[in-house]
């Protein structure tokens, strides 16, 4: 028999752990296919450096309880990007699969995590290894595949960030209600660097636009003065605004009169070479909240702004109970496809078409899913360029669930999952990883 290893990339989510669940319980099934279960400590870093956690000897009720554990900290992430011409990196991870007779391999992760598991499958065939590689998605950007949604619908992780933002709308309405008077405009920054998915959640708290709500994403293409009128007009109909803005767009001079505004922001980026905007000198919030009150509101009071932080993708109590379910899901196709078909997929969900949300779980080549990044459809966002259409509601509302998730308590406070530190005896030197 082979053994296993199983790590994650990229930013966490609130149902990544449920699929690091789905994948060991499902090889549990087969237990004269399946050795021993390792993970990857910090994802491919600890693959890299021979930190392998035994997820084997893990008790079973702290298996069953990542279904409710956020975020990472079960078996860790990492940002490490394994680029093309890292070889002694990739020849590393070989030399390590062969020391612990690893058979499979499965990369929980997005478009960065896709390449480096299409990377190693690759790898694995041209140097003649036993090792299926397995890809399995997940991101809350919703960005992997195809603008077509045929090599896959939705990512885990996505279902739960868009009924975070739908309810954390609905309580800002709350708040711009009431303080109005002194508080007209609110404006709050959601996740999402380039690809508007996130923040075009919002309109899923108010599907028949009752509230006013204006959502700024990436691709909308508003300048500074062009945003400053249309929440001018909103002021002079509704006497109130509430403006989701996405971390990634920026205010756009389009003539002296806007001033500085985007020119002076200064990113700090991660070694994928995405920007950080938690870490952002000047958030998009704050430049919105500035210029806003800099210009003048037709109403009384002043801009005032907030940014959820990584809350927003962890945050237990909002996690959707279809995104759960699927995550699951998601994990236990991955393990069939390493039985059945073999190296060199991702595992996918793909919706059924009709008005009953249904999907099926399905492969796609790595190759097609490596470094894809789909943008947010042009013919989703409304003609104003400051919201979404119904058919992205249509599309976003089955994701975010009916029900509230079952999260254990114990005296009053969240159960999570706690491994065991229990790792595999390293049986290589040292390493250092060829990127730092």
């Amino acid at each position: 028999m082979k053994n296993i290893i199983i790590a994650q990339s990229g930013g966490p989510s609130s149902v990544i752990n449920n699929t690091l669940r789905g994948i060991i319980d499902t090889c549990r099934y087969f237990p004269d296919k399946f050795g021993t279960i390792y993970g990857g400590w910090h994802g491919i870093e600890g693959v890299l450096k021979e930190e392998l956690i035994n997820l084997s000897a893990q008790p079973e009720q702290e298996v069953a309880l990542l279904r409710n554990t956020p975020a990472a900290g079960s078996i860790g992430t990492c940002r490490y990007k394994l680029k093309d011409r890292q070889q002694k990196d990739f020849q590393r991870i070989m030399e390590v699969f062969k020391a612990h007779n690893i058979g499979y391999f499965f990369y929980i992760g997005g478009n960065d995590s896709q390449h480096t598991a299409f990377k190693v499958s690759e790898m694995a065939r041209t140097s003649g290894l036993d090792l299926i590689a397995v890809g399995v998605p997940k991101t809350i950007d919703n960005d992997v595949g195809d603008s077509d949604f045929q090599l896959i619908d939705h990512t885990p992780g996505y279902g739960s960030v868009a009924r975070y933002w739908a309810y954390a709308i609905q309580s800002a309405n709350e708040e711009n209600s009431g303080s109005a008077p002194a508080d007209p405009v609110l404006v709050l920054q959601a996740m999402g660097r380039k690809i508007g998915y996130i923040p075009a959640a919002a309109r899923l708290a108010d599907p028949h636009r009752e509230m006013p709500l204006q959502i700024y994403m990436a691709e909308s293409g508003v300048s500074a003065r062009e945003m400053a009128d249309k929440v001018n007009d909103q002021l002079k109909k509704d006497g109130r605004c509430i403006v989701v803005v996405s971390e990634g767009f920026e205010l756009k001079n389009e003539g002296k009169e806007d001033g500085i505004i985007a020119d002076s922001v200064q990113h700090v980026k991660d070694s994928f070479g995405h920007i950080i905007y938690g870490a952002t000198k000047t958030a998009a919030y704050q430049q919105v909240v500035n210029y806003l009150n800099d210009v003048g509101l037709k109403a009384r009071g002043s801009a005032r702004g907030q940014v959820p932080g990584t809350d927003q993708r962890h945050a237990m109590a909002f996690a959707s109970t279809v995104d759960l379910d699927e995550a699951y899901k998601v994990g236990q196709k991955a393990v069939d496809i390493a039985l059945n078909e073999g190296n060199g997929w991702m595992a996918t969900i793909l919706r059924d078409p009709g008005p009953i949300y249904h999907v099926r779980y399905d492969k796609v080549a790595l190759e097609k899913v490596a470094l894809s990044e789909r943008s947010f459809p042009d013919k989703w966002i409304a003609p104003g360029r400051v919201d979404v259409t119904d058919d992205f509601i249509s599309y976003a509302t089955p994701l975010i669930g009916l029900d509230w998730p079952s999260i254990p308590l114990v005296n009053g406070l969240q159960r999570f999952t706690r491994f065991n530190l229990i790792f595999a005896q390293k049986k290589l030197d040292n390493y250092k990883l060829e990127a730092e």
